[in-house]
This record gives structure tokens, C-alpha cells and sequence, in this order.
């Protein structure tokens, strides 16, 4: 069973501090607000990405970064001690 919340007269309800905790939720954060097929309330917390941002979250990126996380853990690394012998090796590479 859940935990009762009182609904306002302003129609605001305060979530239960369990709850906010379980889903890191913090003052500011926003919910998505559905009713489902059987009546029910549905609250799913929401971030909002900044538009210069949303690229980072699009598929084709994300699927970059896991990319890039593989090759790190694997080792498919090579490291360099400044930003010019890093791009004299990849002229060369070129």
C-alpha cells in the first residue's frame, strides 16, 4: 500500500520524503503528469535538457559514448601529455 497525500486547495500535493529520496527528486525537479487506462495518477520525475544540450541525449550519441566507454575499459586508449603532440598524432594519422 502507498502512502496517503493530501491534495490543496491550490490542487498541490506534497510527496512523501520516501519518495522524493527513492527517486532523487529535489526542489525544482519536475514531474510528467498521466492518468492511465484504469484512472490511476501516474507521476514520472522529469529532467529538462537545455536545447544546446539535447544532442548529447539523442541515440545516435549515446550510442558514441557507450562506444567510447568499451574502448576505454579495453584499453583502446593512447594518452598524451599536451594538446599539440596529441594533434601532430592525429595529422599523422590522417
Amino acid at each position: 500500500m502507498g502512502t496517503l497525500a493530501k491534495v490543496t486547495t491550490a490542487g498541490q500535493v506534497t510527496l512523501p520524503k520516501e519518495i522524493r529520496e527513492r527517486t532523487n527528486m529535489e526542489p525544482g525537479d519536475f514531474v510528467e503528469v498521466e492518468i492511465d487506462d484504469e484512472g490511476h495518477i501516474v507521476l514520472t520525475p522529469k529532467k529538462l535538457v537545455d536545447a544546446s544540450q539535447a544532442y548529447f541525449w539523442t541515440e545516435e550519441w549515446q550510442k558514441g559514448e557507450r562506444k567510447a566507454d568499451e574502448d576505454i575499459k579495453a584499453g583502446r586508449v593512447k594518452r598524451f601529455k599536451t594538446a599539440a603532440e596529441a594533434v601532430k598524432y592525429l595529422k599523422e594519422k590522417a
